[in-house]
């Protein structure tokens, strides 16, 4: 009787996770939080479960430390899975811990440096700097030419300075 009770608790879990993670994908975050609780309940050491509700907490109740202590004992658990990674770094930037976020984000890179995920990650954390030609609009393609090559300039100057 218990093993019956027990697989039909298992694919719950993973359909209130899929739910979930579908839910927090398209912005229902609030939607979303009971079926990842759910999940987690059923499973409290799967790092997926763990970090997604991290994610969820950040998103739907703004509860900093819970949400990133989830996500943090998540990339713990599963450092190959760079979506933790992902997961953890947004929690921070949503609790303004940029720098917080950008620390994890830089050791992902190292760590899979072939995720383009990763790199679109930072590149939106990071600060950006004003556009070189203020009066033009920062896509217009001058700014974006002139802006490629004072980051250029600048990349070097750093290096000769170290």
């Amino acid at each position: 009787m218990t093993e019956k009770v027990l697989s039909a608790t298992k694919p719950d879990a993973i359909a209130d996770f899929k739910e979930g993670v579908s839910l927090l994908k398209n912005g229902y975050a609030q939607r979303a939080l009971p079926r990842l609780r759910r999940a987690f309940e059923c499973e409290k050491r799967n790092p997926y479960y763990l970090s997604f509700l991290g994610l969820c907490i950040a998103r739907a109740e703004r509860k900093w430390d819970q949400a990133s202590e989830l996500c943090e004992i998540a990339v713990q658990l599963k450092r190959s899975e760079a979506q933790f990674h992902l997961n953890l770094a947004e929690v921070y930037q949503l609790a303004g811990r940029r720098s917080k976020a950008i620390e994890t984000l830089d050791a992902a890179v190292e760590r899979f440096s072939d995720d383009e995920r990763l790199k679109r990650a930072r590149s939106r954390v990071e600060k950006r700097r004003t556009p070189v030609l203020s009066f033009l609009d920062r896509d217009n393609v001058l700014n974006r030419e002139l802006g490629k090559l004072r980051h250029r300039a600048l990349k070097r100057a750093g290096k000769e300075n170290e």
